[in-house]
């Protein structure tokens, strides 16, 4: 397609996107299910396990092959902007105390899920066909081991944006960890690849180059934001066009070392200054993209996810051990380790839950590694299967929590320490 023709397709496609979007995400709605669930199931409604199953020509005139990476280009602009105000946000909450109990959090979030996975897939080995011919063992086993220590970070941050629990303690501790979680889950998604393809290249890229972006932007990028800020003279405009060029140049150097956009996205944010000027340019590019581009990102997701795989009965098998191991790492190893940190039980809970989540960024590697041809068909559709039910059961289990601690508080009974960060 020409880029003349490439606009009128975007602009139908966008219509269809947030219009399903809206739909669906008013339905899950009465089922106490956020807007970012919503949006993730109408991009699988309009790919290829639905609209492609039942009116295939439908689906072809809609989404063109051609039009996908235009999508996937729109769904990261809403995406890095969004990571943008939630690293902003977090920096606004995270008070003194949190960095300690963030690292033991996310450490063991990572550790004890990655275990269990490498188990869980050697054992499989033999009794499941969920193996790619040529492909060893341990590298399988070591990414499902990284699939399932991922969080869904941006849907976690999105979660904790919509319930109002940026200033929880619970909210901010698991913002901190989901960051620190993700960006060791991608580094070793990249050893991952690394081994598989017999080069060092990218693990050592990921690394050095996330060391290096920390340093610029903590020792120089600080400055010319704050400089941005407050230099006289700069008319709102222009704050919002030198900032957006910060973020932009962050998003494109985390994404070319292979460590994501959104991790790029929340650096910068955290490093905005405090003021009203701040707060004005994070608010101007919330204001369209939060509600236009960012269903886009969950919707070229579900647009490449396939669910006609899970009809064999030892994947599916395979898929709920899966399920069930995710959820003893990720949310058990979490609420024990902020346990031991000191947390009250009502904050270690809900960081758990927060913290299980692992929605699209597990679906993106999961893809990253289909494209490698490290994953099978069968693997991605057990994997998918992990993605969706700990995703879906976090908010049911967050209102179950807030429910029980209610009926506490009614009958009397003692109450864990206030979920506020301190200051």
């Amino acid at each position: 397609m020409t880029p003349t023709e490439l606009a009128p397709a975007f602009f139908a496609a966008a219509v269809v996107i947030l219009l399903t979007c809206r739909v669906v995400v008013l339905v899950v709605g009465r089922f106490g299910q956020p807007p970012v669930v919503g949006e993730m199931i109408a991009g699988v409604l309009l790919g290829p396990s639905l609209l492609g199953l039942i009116a295939p020509e439908v689906s072809d005139a809609v989404f063109p092959d051609e039009l996908k990476p235009v999508l996937y280009v729109a769904g990261q602009i809403g995406l890095v902007a969004l990571m943008f105000a939630a690293g902003y946000e977090f920096r606004a909450h995270a008070g003194r105390g949190l960095a300690g109990t963030a690292v033991a959090v996310s450490s063991a979030g990572v550790l004890i899920p990655l275990l269990l996975g490498v188990g869980l897939t050697v054992a499989a080995h033999g009794h499941v066909g969920i193996f790619v011919d040529g492909v060893s063992v341990w590298v399988t086993a070591a990414f499902v081991g990284v699939a399932l220590a991922i969080t869904a970070f941006p849907m976690l941050a999105r979660i904790i944006t919509e319930r109002g629990l940026s200033g929880s303690r619970h909210g901010s501790l698991s913002l901190a960890s989901g960051a620190t979680d993700d960006a060791v889950a991608w580094i070793l998604l990249a050893g991952v690849l690394s081994v598989a393809s017999g080069e060092v290249g990218p693990v050592l890229k990921a690394v050095g180059g996330s060391l290096l972006f920390v340093a610029v932007l903590f020792l120089a990028g600080r400055r010319i934001l704050e400089w941005i800020m407050i230099r006289p003279g700069l008319t709102a405009e222009t704050r919002l066009l030198f900032t957006i060029a910060v973020l932009f140049g962050a998003a494109w150097f985390t994404d070319i070392i292979e460590l994501y956009a959104v991790f790029g996205a929340f650096c910068v944010g955290m490093a905005m200054p405090r003021g009203e000027e701040s707060e004005r340019v994070v608010r101007t590019t919330q204001s369209v993209t939060q509600v236009v581009f960012v269903p886009m990102f969950f919707t070229y997701s579900g647009l490449n996810t396939e669910f006609d795989v899970f009809a064999d009965p030892a994947v599916m098998a395979f898929g709920a051990a899966a399920v069930v191991l995710a959820v003893v790492g990720k949310f058990g190893g979490c609420w024990a380790a902020a346990r031991l940190r000191g947390e009250p039980g009502a904050v270690a809970v809900r960081v758990g839950a927060l913290m299980n989540a692992r929605g699209l960024m597990q679906l993106i590697a999961l893809n990253i590694g289909l494209s490698a041809g490290i994953v099978s068909q069968e693997l991605f559709a057990a994997l998918v299967l992990v993605a969706l039910v700990t995703t879906v059961m976090t908010v049911p289990v967050l209102s179950w929590l807030d429910r029980r601690d209610a009926r506490s508080a009614a009958a009397g009974e003692p109450q864990d320490a206030k979920d506020v960060v301190p200051t």
